[in-house]
């Protein structure tokens, strides 16, 4: 599947300074499959943000190509982009599988990778590069912040649970990194696994307090629909992929109460957050997730580099990238020395709004102004 938009004045949302040149972006997305919810939101958050800027994004170009929730895949669709689109700069990778045998390849051709999602904590590390930033966050900090939630709630025995691949090992090195208590139990499932039969019965056996799980897209709705009839009752914790709005219409009423973390919300007060929130529901008739939210902090922050430098000025347009000056949906933000996000982590209670809709609101500041625990590995 393939896109190519190219947006062009809109003369009522037209404001602001033009682009100093034009930009061509390559967008690689999971559009199809049980990861499809994620990259959709993804692509529906940056394209609103330059739909939003009107005549800012008028020399923009993205091209937008469905990777399959696959590395092989994504690898061509790169090589593609680069060799024969000619694209300047690549974004839009959610899971870190894919990020990993992406991302190299394409700073060392020269590129950019600005990461609307993942962020491997090798990326934030030792493999760190000048011209590969993370808007999203560093993998590990959601799952740091359920961690620090955890110990607040006073939790002392959590059993804790994610996919083996890069990011499911982040997130519980993130937890247990915050967590101080003990562990009941530590598993790791099959990547698009469907039936936790097995796990389930594992919690139910632990002598658990609270149950803390990284399932992402549809292994998290598989997990919620299957726990919810299961009988356990023990109190669940995540990150917010597990309970965002893209998991929740699936997984119902099941999920109401459920504390997660996050650097955004949709009730976060400030006027980007109101502007996006309200924007997104009228443009798609629907609520955002926070991977929409990131798409659109990431098609904002290109279009602030972009209005200052030229992208064939490598140096310039890096050195804009690194400012991190737009309006963030998160209220503060500023990359770290990795080019990694500083931001402030919440913990979000799933509820149901006025219209019925289960949705989150903030209930709590887990971490502030925090960064990852990788940066002092990076040597750039």
């Amino acid at each position: 599947m393939k896109l190519i938009t190219t947006l062009g004045v809109l003369a009522a949302l037209s404001a602001g300074t033009a682009m100093a040149g034009p930009v061509k972006i390559g967008m690689i997305t999971t559009l199809s499959g049980g990861g499809a919810g994620l990259g959709i939101d993804t692509r529906d958050g940056f394209d609103l943000a330059l739909k939003l800027a009107g005549d800012k994004a008028r020399d923009i170009t993205v091209v937008t190509e469905d990777d399959q929730q696959k590395p092989d895949v994504a690898v061509q669709i790169a090589d593609k982009m680069i060799q024969q689109d000619g694209v300047d700069l690549l974004t839009g990778i959610v899971w870190s599988n894919l990020a990993m045998a992406v991302v190299p390849a394409a700073v060392q051709q020269g590129k950019f990778y600005v990461s609307t999602n993942a962020a491997p904590s090798a990326l934030a590390g030792a493999q760190c590069n000048k011209d590969y930033f993370a808007v999203s966050y560093q993998n590990d900090n959601f799952h740091e912040a359920a961690g620090q939630a955890a110990t607040d709630a006073g939790y002392k025995k959590v059993f804790v649970m994610a996919p083996n691949y890069p990011a499911g090992k982040d997130s519980l090195s993130g937890f247990k990194r915050f967590y101080k208590g003990e562990l009941a139990g530590e598993v790791y499932t099959q990547v698009g696994q469907t039936d936790y039969a097995g796990e389930i019965a594992q919690i139910r056996d632990s002598g658990a307090d609270a149950v803390f799980f990284f399932l992402p897209g549809g292994m998290g709705i598989s997990f919620m629909k299957q726990y919810a009839t299961s009988g356990v009752k023990t109190p669940l914790i995540g990150p917010a992929f597990s309970f965002d709005q893209d998991i929740l219409p699936a997984v119902g009423d099941a999920a109401l109460g459920v504390k997660n973390t996050a650097s955004w919300s949709p009730d976060l007060d400030n006027e980007a957050n109101k502007t996006f929130v309200a924007e997104f529901q009228k443009a798609y008739n629907r609520l955002p997730s926070v991977y929409a939210a990131q798409g659109y902090d990431t098609a904002n922050l290109i279009l602030s580099a972009a209005a200052k430098a030229e992208v064939s000025d490598h140096d310039a347009f890096r050195t804009a990238l690194k400012a991190a000056e737009f309006p963030s949906v998160r209220g503060k933000f500023s990359f770290g020395p990795n080019q990694h996000p500083i931001q402030d982590l919440y913990v979000r209670e799933v509820i149901k709004n006025d219209q019925g809709v289960l949705t989150n609101k903030i209930v709590g500041t887990a971490l502030t102004d925090h960064a990852d625990a990788y940066a002092a590995e990076c040597k750039m």
